[in-house]
């Protein structure tokens, strides 16, 4: 029986990362069985940051939706597709925008860490407004869910603001998304020992070969005190053992306590890793090459998906224009 309704998506700012498998699409693989899907992959989101480079962004969105196929969405039991396919989004968000207060926008904790990020004293409206057109790609669906990190808590919140206010204004349209907490377990660092970003450049993409795979986990920071082999390390400071504990569970015990002793070499342990991360991505790396030689299944994938996406938006949009009078 299914429970309720989720939005989800992912920018397609390049191809995904370790970090977007297991901190996201794996939770969503075994979701799409209890819920009603939607699993976007957000175009026009990724413009806040790429509109130098808006030609990338097209083909990065077939890697994205093959990195979701390859990990096991099913569009079957999903709808895959791309946001600006379903133009719907721009139209709520729109509304969105003309009753949403300034000052919501620039008290978003992620607006200011971006615009640091980028090095930038002035951001554009895209960049400003991106919790508003995220609001629009919740609630032109309805979702009852939103599966998050808690860094995305606050942005998940003004939707609610803003769905409050939509509500107040207009009438009862739109449900109160609630969160859906991730797992921080599942979260990975980056080679660097930092948050796993693109942004970065510190990422074990889901499509990295398994020599790029050995190349980077070779190149991962590892505990600073443990300089020599046998210096006693802390592998709950080590960026390796955080991989160890996704990739090989059942090695956790033995990694651990070895490290401690100064029985286990960092160099031999990343070796060991590499091979326990290609072990476990097999699966999928297969998955992917038959996609990536199948692109007009791809093709009708998304089409697909964008033409289920917009079943349910038009709906939502009819109520929307009724609510306010545009009619």
């Amino acid at each position: 029986m299914v429970k309720g309704r989720i939005l989800s998506g992912m920018q397609p700012t390049g191809k995904l990362h370790l970090g977007n498998l297991e901190g996201a699409l794996r939770q969503w693989v075994q979701l799409q069985h209890e819920y009603e899907m939607f699993c976007c992959i957000v175009d026009w989101h990724a413009l806040t940051t790429m509109y130098e480079s808006s030609r990338e962004v097209a083909p990065n969105a077939r890697e994205v939706a093959i990195d979701y196929l390859a990990a096991g969405l099913d569009p079957a039991k999903c709808a895959i597709f791309i946001q600006s396919h379903v133009k719907e989004h721009a139209e709520l968000h729109l509304l969105f925008s003309m009753i949403t207060p300034l000052g919501w926008l620039e008290r978003v904790p992620t607006y200011k860490e971006k615009r640091e990020q980028l090095q930038i004293e002035s951001s554009s409206y895209g960049l400003l407004g991106y919790p508003v057109l995220q609001a629009a790609d919740i609630l032109v669906y309805k979702a009852n869910l939103v599966p998050v990190g808690k860094d995305q808590l606050p942005h998940l919140e003004l939707t609610r603001e803003i769905c409050r206010r939509f509500n107040h204004l207009y009438g009862e349209v739109f449900p109160e998304p609630q969160a859906l907490v991730r797992e921080e377990a599942a979260l990975l660092p980056g080679i660097d020992g930092r948050k796993m970003s693109k942004s970065y450049g510190n990422t074990i993409l889901i499509a990295d070969t398994p020599d790029e795979i050995r190349k980077k986990v070779s190149m991962m920071f590892t505990d600073p005190e443990k300089i020599y082999r046998r210096d006693p390390g802390h592998p709950e400071r080590c960026p390796v053992f955080a991989y160890w504990q996704v990739y090989g569970p059942e090695q956790t015990q033995r990694v651990a306590e070895q490290c401690r002793a100064g029985e286990l070499g960092c160099v031999q342990d990343k070796k060991d890793l590499a091979e326990a991360i290609i072990s476990a991505l097999q699966p999928i790396h297969q998955r992917r090459r038959e996609l990536e030689s199948a692109p007009d299944y791809v093709e009708s994938v998304l089409a697909q998906g964008a033409e289920k996406a917009r079943a349910v938006a038009s709906v939502t949009m009819d109520e929307v224009r009724k609510a306010m009078g545009l009619y």
